[in-house]
C-alpha cells in the first residue's frame, strides 16, 4: 500500500467534497434549500443583512431611508449617540469633529458622516440640531433619529449590540464604536470613536483610499458585477 503523504490527504479530502457537493446538486429540492443563497450577489447579501432600509429623519426634518439616500454608492462613518449622553456621546462627537477638521472639504463630498440616535424616543431633530451645533459638527455630516423600532433593527443589523440582552438595552452601556464603510466596493470596518483623531481620521482614509486588486493606475476600479442593479 502506498504511503499516505499529507498531500494525499488534502488530495483526498478535496475530492471527497466535490463528490459531496455533486451528490447534492443531484437533488433539486436540496439545491433550492441550501444554495439558493448563491444566487444573490455578495454586495445585495451584504445590504440585505445589515443595510436595512429604515426611514429616519434627520435634524433639519427632512424624511429619508437608511440604504437609499444615504449609504448606497458612498463612503460612510456611522455612530450611535444620544443628546443627553454625558460620558461616550460628547467625547467621540467631539474627536469626530476634530477628524471632519483633518479630512476637509471631503466630508460631505465623498466621505459622509452619519449620527444616529440611540433614544428616538427623546431625541427630537430640533435636539439633534442644537447638538450638532452646539459640538461645531460641519457640512456633510448628519444626525439622525426615527422610529424605536427601526432604529432597534438599524443597531443590530449594524452590529452594535451586547450578547446579554439586559446589557443590551441599556443605551448607557453603548461601546461608542464606529462603523466605517465603503458600500460599492463592501469594505466595511470598525474604529474606536474614543482613539487620537488622527488615528480615526488615518483609518477612514485607509477604508477610502486603499489600492485594491484590479486598480489601475492608482485609480479604485470597482467590479462592474458589484454595480449590477
Amino acid at each position: 500500500m502506498a504511503t499516505m503523504t499529507r498531500r494525499n490527504v488534502l488530495a483526498a479530502a478535496g475530492v471527497t467534497t466535490v463528490a459531496g457537493t455533486t451528490a447534492l446538486l443531484g437533488d433539486d429540492k436540496v439545491t433550492k434549500q441550501r444554495y439558493l443563497f448563491q444566487n444573490i450577489p455578495p454586495r445585495e447579501l451584504i445590504r440585505q443583512r445589515h443595510l436595512p432600509n429604515v426611514e429616519l429623519v434627520t435634524m433639519d426634518g427632512q424624511k429619508v431611508h437608511f440604504y437609499d439616500d444615504l449609504v448606497k454608492d458612498k463612503r460612510v462613518v456611522i455612530q450611535f449617540m444620544y443628546t443627553r449622553c454625558k460620558d461616550v456621546c460628547p467625547m467621540v462627537t467631539h474627536h469626530l469633529v476634530e477628524v471632519q477638521r483633518i479630512l476637509h472639504d471631503r466630508v460631505g463630498h465623498d466621505i459622509f458622516f452619519y449620527s444616529i440616535s440611540l433614544s428616538p424616543e427623546e431625541d427630537r431633530p430640533e435636539d439633534l440640531k442644537r447638538f450638532a451645533e452646539e459640538h461645531g459638527a460641519g457640512p456633510g455630516w448628519l444626525f439622525l433619529t426615527g422610529e424605536p423600532n427601526d432604529i432597534l433593527l438599524l443597531r443590530k443589523s449594524l452590529g452594535f449590540t451586547y450578547d446579554d440582552p439586559v446589557e443590551d438595552a441599556d443605551r448607557n452601556n453603548h461601546s461608542g464604536m464606529l462603523r466605517i464603510g465603503d458600500e460599492p466596493l463592501m469594505r466595511w470596518a470598525t474604529c474606536q470613536g474614543g482613539a487620537n483623531p488622527k488615528w480615526i481620521a488615518s483609518v477612514i482614509q485607509n477604508e477610502a483610499d486603499a489600492p485594491f486588486k484590479g486598480a489601475v493606475n492608482g485609480i479604485r476600479q470597482a467590479d462592474p458585477a458589484v454595480h449590477k442593479d
